[in-house]
């Protein structure tokens, strides 16, 4: 079974919510797992490329359930620092010209957290 990805907590120890153990992302990464050991090495051609997709999104997902939460919050701070309760409200600042000092800043961190759950690598170069 895969190690629980960071920030899932006990890995099927007690759990607060309303579903038993184990959890969604511990669910979800013994597919990943399952797919990248046992079936890529099995197939060719087109089936493992699709598998190779299947594996990327279960690691997205995986980072998603891992750093949603705290990154929604993060988000939601940097909004409301900026002066808006929501990213349509910031768009159509951003569309009307909007200069604000933090705004660069604001919207890297939104970046990079995206690239934190679609695709890590990007962050280490």
């Amino acid at each position: 079974m895969p190690q629980d990805p960071p920030g899932s907590g006990p890995r099927d120890g007690p759990r607060d919510g309303p579903h038993d153990v184990p959890s969604a992302a511990r669910l979800v990464a013994a597919v990943r797992d399952f797919l990248e050991s046992d079936v890529l090495p099995a197939v060719e051609g087109r089936v493992r490329f699709h598998t190779r997709v299947a594996v990327n999104v279960l690691g997205m997902v995986e980072r998603e359930l891992a750093l949603g939460p705290e990154q929604a919050a993060a988000h939601a701070r940097r909004l409301g620092e900026l002066g808006f309760a929501s990213e349509a409200e910031l768009a159509a600042a951003v569309r009307g010209g909007l200069d604000h000092p933090a705004l660069v800043a604001a919207l890297t961190e939104s970046v990079r957290a995206k690239l934190a759950v679609a695709n890590p690598a990007y962050l280490d170069g």
